[in-house]
């Protein structure tokens, strides 16, 4: 049942091949150089002071952006959490009192 199943092989004949026919061979001759490549003309990237220290000055101020967003992120997380254990606090001391009268 899980055993594979091959296709049936090919029956067709294979074609005839025709004699190669001897021809003229010409003398031998040095090869051809090989062609050069010339090197793609990209523009280098210069880093003055000035680019370094603005590239620096970019970089400090995202890493400030994200830190300041996890920063508040975590901080909603935790006021939640705060809010919803006193909020059970409380719901319990009600029901307690509620059991007691």
């Amino acid at each position: 049942m899980l055993t594979p199943k091959y296709p049936p092989q090919d029956t067709a004949p294979t074609p005839a091949t025709p004699a190669p026919v001897a021809a003229e061979v010409p003398a031998p001759t040095a090869p051809a150089p090989a062609p050069v490549v010339p090197a793609p003309n990209r523009p280098t990237v210069q880093l003055t002071p000035g680019s370094a220290l603005a590239l620096a000055a970019g970089g400090g101020a995202v890493v400030l952006v994200v830190g300041a967003v996890v920063v508040s992120m975590l901080l909603a997380v935790a006021i939640t959490g705060v809010s919803v254990a006193m909020v059970a606090v409380i719901l319990r001391l009600l029901i307690k009192d509620l059991h007691k009268h």
